[in-house]
């Protein structure tokens, strides 16, 4: 249909206000939904003021998001083979705690979890395919007896006393002969492992 420039005008002005506010009428309901989520979770609220559900539900939120960090990273970091497993587990406790008692910015501190837990990872790639970094970041093993006679100065470095290393005879290599031990080493996770003769 022909029309004039005013009225052509005026319909194009009538189509961009009803984009307009069907765009707004999306907006709105995100809003009030990202408005109820912040009340729902207490952010931006000081950690005094945070209430028991606040509290509990981030603690959901945190369990869940940890859950599936450490699925993305491997089972290993849970057996705490090494001080290098053992160190990822402590410091992702601690970073997420934040999260939960609200001391740090909610999203901020789950996603610092996610990038220790990729450098983990990544750590742990680079130290298969090089063994150098593998004794750099993970430690090696020790031999502390051999053919049934102690190393003291690899036992002191250690700070393995004779004492504790009868006691891990008796208890794994199931003696308290030590002529029948042909090797203990001090493991990369600290536990002394025996080879008997």
């Amino acid at each position: 249909m022909p029309c004039d420039g005013f009225s052509c005008k005026r319909g194009f002005k009538n189509r961009y206000a009803r984009d307009k506010a069907s765009h707004g009428d999306t907006i709105l309901p995100m809003n009030a939904f990202w408005n109820s989520f912040e009340t729902l979770l207490g952010l931006g609220v000081e950690p005094k003021d945070l209430t028991f559900v606040q509290i509990s539900l981030r603690g959901i939120i945190v369990f869940l998001a940890t859950l599936i960090i450490v699925r993305l990273g491997h089972k290993r970091p849970l057996a705490q083979k090494t001080p290098f497993d053992a160190i990822l587990l402590v410091i992702l406790a601690s970073v997420l705690s934040r999260a939960i008692n609200g001391s740090a910015a909610f999203f901020a501190t789950l996603g610092g979890g996610l990038v220790l837990v990729v450098l983990h990872r990544l750590f742990a790639y680079l130290a298969f395919y090089s063994h150098g970094f593998g004794i750099l970041v993970k430690g090696k093993p020790d031999v502390i007896v051999r053919d049934g006679q102690y190393d003291f100065p690899v036992m002191r470095r250690n700070h393995v006393s004779t004492h504790d290393l009868d006691e891990d005879m008796r208890l794994d290599a199931h003696t308290d002969d030590l002529s029948k031990i042909r090797v203990a080493r001090v493991e990369r996770s600290g536990d002394i492992s025996f080879i008997k003769k």
